[in-house]
């Protein structure tokens, strides 16, 4: 059901779309969730309605136009209804990582001066309550869960149904209109891998004419279906789930809850789905276990079958030629294998697939699509509003994330740092000009702190993050996230950290991961009661010598990175985990930190020890904070020269 797009010149803000789609679709689903095993949904009728309510109640509270409110919680449509009503009022909403702790959400509130919180239920309001001392801008809390919060007296606390309840529309058509295209839409905060989050000050003109270019050029259309389990607080979501929705009028489901994302996905079958690259490597790690525990006769069929698309799958899907026995074989392949396999992942129906986020491992990439699975990669940044580049459907490489987008322009440093221009440019950083000026410049380029080349064909490929590129003692290319990626293929490794910065080669720490490991050792009765000791298994350690051997085998062939093969390595006895300070809420490294609290670690794999006894700080899940000590073996793994003879380190 493709359709016209409605003029963003007259419909310039999110609440004068919503009003559109209405009056316009107002019969067509807009927001679904899944609820005790079952799919509510709303039309746009609906969410007009339920937006104009609250919207009344939180004038009758005493928010202003300019004001922040801000939103925490997992996806929910009344925080997305919470979302749409402090728009309507001329309101800025702040999305708060759920999973934040309360020392972090603090920062963002405290910075971003809400006046307003709506938050999910009464873990996110505890976290505001035990930090609201030092949040002086901040006069009323909206909660939409009630469990548990009955003996809550609060004066500025109140309920979600109450506040529905306490107006009319107040004036609301009114305040609608007031709003315009280069009013503040959002304000969306950086994962602070570097420092301190930067608030991302983004307007509707940015928003709304970048979901306009990605509509435009994947021919979005009414009757698409979108699983929005991102992050509220992640470009991501916003600009793919609820930014494109109100333009295009389709649809985006809620999930039962973050546990229960891969059922609801298989469940729904989206047609239109974003992932950052763990998602994909977590699907891939799925298909492993599945294929270890299958009978001997489907594991022959999923070995000989992936053979047929890994030669033939891609080239079918781009439409390129391929010769009648591959394309036969191809054919019962879908039938016996991929099709199957595809619905389990819930990705049957997928006609437009994005990863990004982080670079992912080009073997990753290359399997999904070789299922016949549209997954392309896009680059993009929080201050672009999403889209830099975009990969065609005709033109997808594995190691480029593809050509500037419509309306981007793109260029290089002389350093070869990537610089790009575009309608989705961010305002500015929230009060913060001295950033601001540093990554943008007068003339509106934007400074990505990425480095990158940009082909013949103009597809752009990212190295790595600028500053955390460097050199071997020999001169020879270190990037560190292009080797950490490609290592990831393995479903059995998790994490990984790399060294080598003007050291004489390169070092590696790496986490397992538990459920590919955990399910092998499993098969084979290797008895083991947590993380630290599976992790600690020689068996275990054997594997992923392994995993680094092959890993150096292959990147022997690349004359680029040969030198930057993983020569030690140790397998660390706990997860890295944001909590932990680790890693950010987007799972990005903060690497500064971990070198600073590893630095043992790493001195070890560079003194040539056998061996290293550990104490790190660690966060338990209960929040106790503590420390975990573990006897780490240090593993030397076995490099290849450029003719492919394996020596050892």
């Amino acid at each position: 059901m493709a359709g016209a797009l409605p003029d963003v010149a007259q419909h310039d803000t999110f609440p004068k779309l919503l009003c559109y789609n209405a009056e316009h679709r107002a019969s067509l689903a807009a927001v679904r969730e899944k609820d005790l095993g079952i799919w509510q949904t709303w039309n746009w009728a609906d969410f007009r309605d339920a937006v104009r309510k609250l919207a009344g109640g939180m004038k009758a509270l005493g928010l202003k136009r300019g004001e922040k409110v801000a939103i925490v919680g997992d996806n929910r449509p009344r925080l997305y209804f919470a979302m749409s009503a402090a728009q309507s009022l001329g309101a800025i909403p702040v999305p708060v990582y759920q999973d934040a702790v309360a020392e972090e959400m603090r920062f963002v509130l405290d910075h971003a001066e809400a006046a307003f919180i709506v938050a999910e239920d009464q873990e996110q309001v505890d976290k505001v309550l035990s930090q609201k001392e030092h949040l002086p801008a901040l006069r009323t809390i909206i909660y939409d869960d009630p469990r548990g919060m009955r003996d809550y007296s609060e004066p500025f606390l109140h309920a979600y149904d109450d506040v529905v309840g306490m107006g009319g529309d107040g004036g609301w058509d009114d305040e609608i209109d007031l709003g315009k295209g280069s009013d503040t839409a959002i304000i969306l905060y950086t994962s602070g891998t570097t420092g301190t989050p930067k608030g991302v000050v983004l307007s509707y003109d940015n928003l709304l004419l970048c979901a306009k270019i990605g509509a435009d050029f994947e021919h979005l259309r009414e009757d698409e279906v979108v699983l929005a389990y991102l992050p509220m607080a992640w470009v991501g979501d916003n600009v793919l789930s609820y930014c494109q929705a109100h333009l295009v009028g389709f649809s985006f489901a809620c999930p039962e809850s973050p546990e229960t994302v891969p059922h609801d996905l298989r469940e729904l079958g989206p047609t239109y789905f974003f992932a950052p690259p763990r998602v994909f490597e977590n699907l891939l790690t799925q298909v492993t276990i599945r294929m270890e525990d299958a009978a001997p006769v489907k594991q022959r069929l999923f070995r000989f079958f992936m053979k047929v698309a890994e030669r033939a799958g891609a080239d079918i899907l781009e439409g390129r030629k391929v010769g009648l026995a591959d394309r036969l074989l191809y054919r019962l392949g879908e039938v016996f294998v991929y099709g199957p396999l595809k619905n389990v992942l819930g990705l049957s129906r997928l006609r437009v697939g994005y990863t990004a986020g982080e670079a992912i491992g080009p073997e990753i990439f290359r399997f999904f699509r070789s299922l016949g699975i549209n997954l392309k990669q896009l680059y993009g940044q929080t201050e672009a509003s999403v889209f830099v580049t975009i990969q065609t459907n005709d033109d997808v490489r594995s190691d480029s994330v593809g050509p500037p987008a419509p309306g981007v322009e793109l260029r290089l440093t002389e350093e070869g740092e990537v610089l790009y221009r575009s309608p989705g440019v961010f305002q500015e950083y929230y009060k913060n000009s001295e950033a601001t000026s540093e990554t943008k410049t007068s003339d509106g380029w934007v400074h990505t702190g990425d480095a990158g080349v940009i082909d013949d064909d103009g597809h752009l490929r990212i190295i790595d993050r600028a500053k955390d590129v460097g050199r071997l003692a020999s001169g020879a290319l270190f990037a560190p996230k292009y080797l950490e990626n490609k290592l990831k293929f393995y479903p059995n490794i998790r994490e990984v950290v790399t060294f080598g910065h003007e050291r004489d080669f390169v070092t590696a720490m790496i986490n397992i991961d538990m459920e590919a490991v955990g399910n092998w050792a499993e098969r084979r009765n290797i008895p083991y009661s947590s993380y630290q000791e599976l992790a600690a298994r020689p068996e275990v350690l054997d594997i992923v010598e392994g995993h680094v051997s092959e890993f150096n085998e292959s990147l022997a062939a690349d004359p680029q990175f040969a030198g930057s093969q993983i020569r030690r390595f140790i397998v660390l006895h706990k997860m890295l985990d944001a909590d932990d300070g680790e890693l950010t809420r987007t799972q990005k490294f903060r690497r500064r930190f971990i070198f600073a609290r590893y630095a043992p670690a790493i001195d070890a794999l560079y003194g040539g020890e056998g061996n290293i006894v550990l104490e790190t700080p660690v966060t338990f899940e209960d929040g106790r904070s503590g420390t975990i000590t573990g006897d780490l073996a240090i593993r030397d793994a076995r490099v290849s020269e450029a003719g492919g003879e394996r020596t050892a380190a």
